[in-house]
């Protein structure tokens, strides 16, 4: 038995036809290369294609090695337990195709046999087998023309099952001809051989001439009700021929079957005004529409169908599979991952405002407006300015980088009317804002170092900000303060399409949220849409406390936020300079759901 398990220390032992083997490699990805080029030396040195069981770190796949050194997975992927750990994977019989991505299915006719319109098909799917109990009679025993017709059956007796319908009426095509009467068309009649079955009978034969009916097992009447009977009128649809033409005269009186072939009388002449000329396409009408029954009655399927096509999986095992050559389909937490970049990609008609805010210091506002605009910045393209907006020594500026200069808003603020003018240019901010080269956002810092009343700001100079700020950025990311009385932060309140809560696990930081979220839900009506979409970002700033005070504030606010994100302990966030690419990966994938949340909201 060939296996070979995978342990998190990044080795793993491999047993090849009872020749064990430990490997070593610096990563996962060069420790798989080394298995599979094991064993692919081990298969062409054999001849012959090494089934092979590898207990990875997340799952448990059997694959099958050819000498060439191609890689097939032959049997669906199990997740590993602990068990596997201990003893070896028992291979699984290869299946008869391997694991990829699902594809559409090609079209396969279910017979070969079909022939074109016209061409007759081959003897065997000649005439169709009429399901009735009675014997068929020969031709010497079918009724002639002079035996007397029986009485027709009543209305509400159902007809024996056919293969097909049989009628004395002329058959659908000879409808079309008005001046063929019903009496012109059965003089018209020649008696022929019935033993010859004309090609029109089977189902790819010729249309030229009318089908010849199968023999029936009893005499077959007219059941057309006369025109003296209004009772039999009303009988169902199935149990009366067609209605002559107008100008048609009725047959006197009912003929009995004839198992005989009929010529096809020749269609009278019509003048070009007989048929109305088909309406054009541009000039389609549903009369034109219901006049023709082969138009189709709503609006047509376009054929600009469009499907999408998952990409193979690049993540774990699956994508080491992937870069082997086996194409396997991503696992569902890459699907989810792949969800919430779309999510945060997304551009929208128009700029959009997003405030983060909390009335309590250190709630971790600051951190979040700067991990938020790089997530929407990274994913979505520039176009994105974090905004520090607090008259009492906001911290955005020290925790971002520096542009060549030292502009904050006061140096903006005197320059509005001119950044609004036609004449202005995006590279004109570059003046004011600093670029964050790695993140690829704009942070427009305040003064910390100044008294917050020497840079007092009033409502208007916040909606000259913000005006600046819509014109050439899609995306502002507000950083509040904390007096929820200021007129900066109520002007922000008034430009917010999301608001965003900013909190930590501290019962003090969590409860100023929600005293926020309620103030806004009684101030008026925008504000108590804005508290009903908001998103809650719950982020464990105390490395000490457990998962379960983490749980407990996001279930707390999963009671009147839109949605709730956990993010998990970083030592990057604490203090410092602050960019995504510094983070975790785990945390900055729980930031990746964050921004993918406040995407969903705008």
């Amino acid at each position: 038995m060939n296996h070979a398990i995978v342990h998190a220390d990044v080795t793993a032992d491999l047993s090849l036809d009872g020749r064990d083997e430990h490997l070593e490699a610096m990563t996962l990805t060069n420790l798989r290369r080394d298995i599979i080029h094991r064993t692919a030396e081990h298969a062409a040195a054999t001849g012959s294609t090494v089934s092979l069981v590898i207990t990875d770190i997340d799952a448990v796949a059997t694959l099958a090695v050819h000498p060439d050194g191609k890689v097939e997975e032959t049997a669906p992927r199990q997740p590993r337990t602990a068990d596997d750990e201990q003893r070896p994977a028992t291979p699984v019989a290869a299946a008869p195709a391997p694991s990829v991505i699902e594809s559409a299915p090609v079209w396969k006719p279910q017979s070969d046999a079909y022939p074109a319109t016209g061409a007759p098909e081959p003897e065997a799917a000649a005439a169709p087998v009429v399901p009735s109990a009675a014997p068929v009679p020969s031709a010497a025993e079918a009724p002639s023309a002079a035996e007397p017709a029986d009485a027709p059956s009543a209305p509400e007796a159902a007809p024996a099952p056919q293969a097909a319908p049989v009628s004395d009426a002329p058959s659908a095509p000879n409808l079309s001809t008005p001046q063929q009467t019903l009496a012109s068309w059965r003089e018209s009649a020649a008696p022929s051989d019935s033993s010859a079955a004309p090609a029109a009978d089977q189902p790819g034969g010729s249309l030229a001439s009318p089908p010849a009916r199968p023999e029936p097992s009893a005499p077959i009447h007219d059941t057309r009700p006369p025109r003296s009977a209004p009772a039999a009128q009303q009988a169902a649809p199935s149990q009366q021929a067609p209605s002559p033409q107008p100008n048609q005269p009725q047959a006197s009186a009912p003929q009995p079957a004839r198992a005989q072939q009929r010529p096809t009388p020749k269609p009278a002449q019509q003048s070009p005004q007989a048929a109305p000329p088909l309406p054009s396409m541009t000039q389609a009408t549903p009369a034109a529409a219901a006049a023709h029954p082969s138009a189709p009655a709503g609006p047509r399927k376009s054929f600009l169908v469009q499907e999408t096509v998952e990409e193979p999986a690049q993540q774990g095992f699956r994508g080491f599979m992937t870069k082997m050559g086996a194409k396997v389909a991503p696992s569902e937490r890459e699907r989810a991952e792949r969800a919430d970049e779309q999510a945060v990609s997304q551009h929208w008609p128009g700029p959009r405002t997003i405030a983060v805010v909390n009335g309590k210091g250190g709630a971790g506002k600051t951190p979040t407006t700067i991990l938020l605009s790089a997530i929407l910045a990274r994913y979505g393209g520039a176009g994105v300015l974090a905004w520090d907006n607090n008259q009492t020594r906001g911290t955005l500026g020290w925790r971002t980088e520096q542009g060549p200069h030292e502009s904050t808003l006061l140096d903006l603020l005197p320059n509005v009317q001119q950044l609004l003018g036609t004449g202005a240019q995006s590279a004109d901010l570059a003046s004011y804002v600093h670029h964050q080269t790695r993140d690829r956002y704009d942070v427009l810092r305040s003064k910390p170092m100044a008294l917050a009343a020497a840079q007092r700001i009033s409502g208007d100079d916040v909606d000259a900000i913000h005006a600046v700020a819509s014109k050439y950025y899609r995306l502002v990311v507000i950083d509040s303060g904390n007096d929820e009385s200021d007129p900066l932060w109520l002007q922000m309140i008034d430009h917010a399409d999301q608001i965003v809560v900013a909190t930590t696990t501290r019962d003090d930081h969590a409860e100023a949220g929600a005293l926020l979220l309620d103030a806004l839900r009684a101030r008026d009506e925008r504000s108590a849409k804005l508290a009903a979409n908001a998103v809650a970002i719950v982020n464990q700033a105390d490395p000490k406390e457990s998962k379960h005070e983490l749980r407990r504030v996001s279930d707390g606010y999963r009671e009147f936020a839109r949605e709730v994100v956990a993010i998990p302990h970083d030592p990057a966030m604490v203090d410092g300079l602050l960019r995504l690419g510094s983070l975790d990966p785990t945390t900055q994938r729980a930031w990746l759901a964050a921004g993918a949340a406040v995407a969903r909201g705008l």
